[in-house]
Order: structure tokens, then C-alpha cells, then sequence
């Protein structure tokens, strides 16, 4: 019989194209299943079949687990402790075997042994065709969709499968059974039963390698498409950099009379794309991206990575879009928070920060407002670049002597000092359950205390847009410590 499982094993392995090796953990996995229900309950069996002569061994085996854990699963566990009486240097996580009668082959069901082994094949098959269609390299799954199983489609493509959920679609795109289809692959879910590739065509992804396809520049490395945001079936921006000066990355990128572009278009639905310069200079890139608005002028806050725009009023519903289309998709597309206002709201805030700076150094700096003014006119928003500019710069400033920039100086530094105590002092106001909170540094707790939130339910408290303004970070990390900040008023 042991011969006949060797045979039974080469047949199978040739007949499917698998390795002998899958095969063997497929009878081992039958056997072990076939014991199991002898035994009855949640016994864990492991069976080892001797590659070389078909021989086999059969073990009840239980799980070492902490003693502080319990028994979860008796009949498969043993505490750590109990474990040790056994075998002193045996650790948490390791198992403990004790061999048992092997069931003969021939009283093992036919059927459960058949579909154990089958099904580890189909695994095994599977697999395979995953790998190897991977291998391939491909970023875009071209295929029919097959069927449709609890609202995902599942798109064929050869003998590989791939999952396109609802979401990943492209908002009011109808496809059918039996429909062609592109989608861009966003990678492979293991634990996903059924098609395990993840398809999307929704994900700013797919219309990079949509350009990809259209453009050989890109594939040729004389083009890159830098970022891409989308609004999918309405509008796109792509940002797009040539690495040879003698390509024009734009018109590349539409093509003659549009054709590249309009083939990507037609692809989405329709989904209108800008095409933007990208550059290394941030103003710049955000003036390209919130095309076709013309810009007046920009300021850079690079401490809160943010900008303000200002524009004209003939331009400020076209740099805003339609319900913020065009402001919001550029300032994805350069990863800047982008601030769209006119020239009279401009001036009204760089008044309002003039007059900010000029209290905190009529205050501070225990100067008069002529002083102050002097300050603010060089260029100086800050006690810290009062304080710690080189010396140099401030000398060049002609209504001040020697002595008064010294004196400037030190009370700044003094100022500074005073500051980060009564701070200090804030700080330890902060409940500790809020500064263990996860994800929050030591800047952000300083700042959370400035604006007087001291507990984890005043966190829990702001909206995302009061956070961002109370510290600078993101829009995605606010909501994220926000929504952390909560998750006590639901597992209480």
C-alpha cells in the first residue's frame, strides 16, 4: 500500500504539474482530517509521510500557550507550565507530540480523502497561475468579466481571476456579465478566498498606466508622471516631467489632434484631464496645477505645508471648480493644503498677521510700535528670528545701532525662555491618558495645550479642520488621532 501511495503521488504530481511536495502535504492533510473525526472534538493531528518510502507516522500534538492566557482550546492547548513537567526547555509557542495509531489507508473515506487532496491541488494550481501570471510584470488585467459574487465582479483573464469591487469602479459605470474590461492591479490578498488579485478602476493608478500604454516616452524613461489625482468619471490631473529636453512632456503626452489623451479619456468614461508641468519648486507646481485659473500671487507657510492663492475675482470660481473640484484635486496632486482667496480677503490677513507680529513684539520684546514696525518691514515674523538670526543681518538694519540689536537680542532669547516655561507648564496640565495617546509627539501635546485641550475627550471633542489649524498636520493624520481619541466612548 505504501508503494501505491508513491505511485499514487507521481501520477498526480505529472498529471496536474505540480511538485511531489504539494502532493505529499495534500495526503498528509487527508490523513490527518480522516484521524481527526476519529478522535472526535478539536484534537490537532499532524501526519509525516516518508517522502523516500511512503511510510507514515500519526501525532496528537497540543499548542504551548501562555499561563496567564488560559485554555482557549483544550483538547489542543497545554499551559506553559504543565508543558515544562514534561520537557523543562520546551517555550510558549512551541508544541508538544505524542505519537498514536496510524488509520489505514484503506478505511479512510474514499471521498473525504479524494476532495482533501483535490482541493490542495486546486491550492496548489492556483497558486501557480497567480505566480506566474505576476511574473509577467503586467500592471493592467485585461479580461471578461465572469461573474459577480456579493456585488464584486470577478474578471477573467485566461485561467486568472481577479476581484473588481464595487467601490474600485468608476461612479455610475455599468458593466455586465460577459463585458471586456481594463483594471489596474493593486496587488494580491492571500487571505482573499476565491480571485485574489485586486483590481481598480477608480484608483489614480490606472490612469498612470493608462498613459503608460499611450506614451512610449514613458516606458522609454524620457517622460515620468510625477503625481495623479483624481475625481473618477469626472475629472483627472496628472503631473508629468520630461528628462529629456527635447520632449515636450504636455504635448506628448495629448498626442497629435489629442489622440493619446483621448484614448485614456475614452478608457474612463469620459474623465477630463489636465495635464500639468510638474516642477521642483512647490509655488510653481501648485500655479500649473490650479490651471486654468491664473494665479495673482502665492505665499508658502512651509511649517503648516500649506499656501495661500490669491487670485482675481474673474478667476476665483474657475481656481475653486465646481463644488471645489479644481482646488481639491490640485492640492492632492502637489500634496499642499492650497488657500484660494481674493486680493481684498489677502490683504486682510497679512494685515491681521501684521498686527499679530507687531503686539507679540510690542509685548515681548517691551519695544514701541515704531520699533516693531522696523522689525516687521526687514522681513522678521518671529522672536526666534529676532533672537537667532546671524548677527550680521541685523546690523545691516540702518535705524538700529550695535547696542540696540544686542539688546533686541537678549530680551528675545529672554522672551523665548519665558515662553517655553509657561508652556512647560501647560504641558503638565495635559492629562497623562491623552499624552500616551498613540501617534501624538511631543509638538503636537505643546500645541494640543495651547489651544486649551487637556483630555482625551477634548480631542475627541474637534472637528478635523480644528485640529490641522490648532497643530499644521494633515487632514488624514487629524481625523486618524481623532478617531483614536474616541475609541474608548465605544469599547467602555
Amino acid at each position: 500500500m505504501n508503494r501505491e501511495m508513491l505511485m499514487l503521488v507521481d501520477a498526480i504530481s505529472r498529471e496536474k504539474g505540480v511538485e511531489r511536495e504539494v502532493v505529499f502535504e495534500a495526503v498528509e492533510a487527508a490523513l490527518a482530517s480522516a484521524t481527526k473525526k476519529l478522535h472526535g472534538g478539536e484534537v490537532d493531528i499532524r501526519v509525516a509521510v516518508d517522502r523516500d518510502t511512503g511510510d507514515y507516522e500519526t501525532f496528537r500534538r497540543w499548542h504551548v500557550v501562555p499561563d496567564e492566557a488560559g485554555l482557549q482550546i483544550p483538547d489542543a492547548e497545554v499551559l506553559l507550565f504543565e508543558a515544562k513537567e514534561q520537557i523543562a526547555d520546551i517555550e510558549e509557542g512551541d508544541y508538544i507530540e505524542e505519537a498514536i495509531d496510524s488509520v489505514p489507508i484503506g478505511r479512510i473515506g474514499a471521498m473525504a480523502a479524494k476532495q482533501v487532496i483535490l482541493q490542495k491541488i486546486r491550492d496548489a494550481e492556483r497558486e501557480q497561475l497567480l505566480s506566474d501570471y505576476l511574473s509577467r510584470g503586467e500592471r493592467i488585467m485585461t479580461g471578461s468579466v465572469k461573474r459577480l459574487d456579493k456585488g464584486d465582479m470577478i474578471v477573467e483573464s485566461g485561467r486568472v481571476e481577479g476581484r473588481l469591487r464595487r467601490t474600485e469602479l468608476i461612479p455610475k459605470e455599468n458593466l455586465r456579465i460577459g463585458d471586456r474590461v481594463r483594471a489596474v492591479i493593486l496587488g494580491v490578498d492571500a487571505t482573499q478566498r476565491g480571485p485574489q488579485i485586486m483590481l481598480s478602476r477608480s484608483s489614480p493608478e490606472f490612469m498612470k498606466e493608462l498613459f503608460a500604454l499611450e506614451v512610449p516616452e514613458i516606458e522609454q524613461g524620457l517622460l515620468e508622471i510625477k503625481s495623479c489625482a483624481r475625481d473618477p468619471g469626472s475629472r483627472a490631473k496628472i503631473a508629468v516631467v520630461s528628462h529629456d529636453r527635447r520632449v515636450d512632456p504636455i504635448g506628448t503626452c495629448v498626442g497629435v489632434r489629442g489622440s493619446r489623451v483621448t484614448a485614456v479619456t475614452n478608457e474612463l468614461a469620459g474623465e477630463r484631464v489636465d495635464i500639468v508641468l510638474w516642477s521642483d519648486d512647490p509655488a510653481q507646481f501648485v500655479i500649473g496645477a490650479l490651471a486654468p485659473a491664473n494665479v495673482s500671487s502665492i505665499v508658502v507657510d512651509e511649517e503648516r505645508h500649506a499656501m495661500d492663492v490669491v487670485v482675481d475675482e474673474d478667476n476665483l470660481a474657475i481656481a475653486i471648480g465646481r463644488g471645489g473640484q479644481n482646488v481639491r484635486l490640485a492640492s492632492e496632486l502637489t500634496g499642499w493644503r492650497i488657500n484660494i482667496m481674493t486680493a481684498e480677503e489677502s490683504q486682510a490677513k497679512q494685515a491681521e498677521e501684521s498686527d499679530s507680529v507687531r503686539k507679540l513684539f510690542v509685548d515681548k520684546l517691551d519695544v514701541d510700535e515704531e520699533v516693531a514696525e522696523i522689525l516687521i518691514a526687514e522681513g522678521f515674523t518671529s522672536l526666534e528670528e529676532v533672537a537667532y538670526v546671524p548677527l550680521q543681518e541685523m546690523l545691516e538694519i540702518e535705524s538700529f545701532d550695535e547696542d540696540t540689536v544686542n539688546e533686541l537680542r537678549t530680551r528675545a532669547k529672554d522672551a523665548l525662555l519665558t515662553l517655553e516655561i509657561e508652556r512647560e507648564e501647560r504641558v503638565e496640565e495635559v492629562s497623562q491618558d491623552l499624552r500616551d495617546l498613540d501617534g501624538l509627539t511631543p509638538e503636537i501635546i505643546a500645541s494640543l495645550a495651547d489651544g486649551g485641550i487637556h483630555t482625551r475627550d477634548d480631542l475627541a471633542d474637534l472637528a478635523v479642520d480644528e485640529l490641522t489649524e490648532m497643530t499644521g498636520i494633515d487632514d488624514a493624520k487629524a481625523s486618524a488621532l481623532i478617531m483614536k481619541a474616541r475609541e474608548h466612548w465605544f469599547t467602555a
